[in-house]
């Protein structure tokens, strides 16, 4: 399969894993929106990162940074809500980068 396709449907998996708790939460659109694409474009950056680290290591790292501005925005009005953005940047993070090592040529 095309590397291309794959990353896209890695960032659709993670941009679902993030964004099915927050619309659980029933959480504003425009959040959701923003989270899910968030990880969608990470799905196709981080595999394509050509860091010599460990995948999982790199994908924590990008995903960590990549979170750090919208950490800010929120942080304003929503204290509680840093923690939940800070575990799955870690670990969906690590899952796209592990994904994008086993499945990306």
């Amino acid at each position: 399969m095309n590397d291309l396709l794959i990353a896209i449907i890695i960032g659709l998996v993670a941009g679902l894993i993030d964004v099915t708790p927050m619309v659980i939460m029933k959480l504003e659109k425009v959040a959701n929106i923003s989270a899910f694409v968030h990880y969608f474009v990470l799905g196709l950056i981080i595999p394509f990162v050509g860091w010599d680290m460990t995948p999982w290591l790199k994908g924590v790292i990008i995903s960590f940074l990549s979170a750090i501005p919208v950490m800010i925005i929120v942080y304003p009005k929503d204290k509680k809500a840093i923690i939940p953005m800070i575990i799955f940047s870690l670990i969906l993070g690590a899952g796209i980068g592990i994904a994008g090592a086993k499945f990306i040529d």
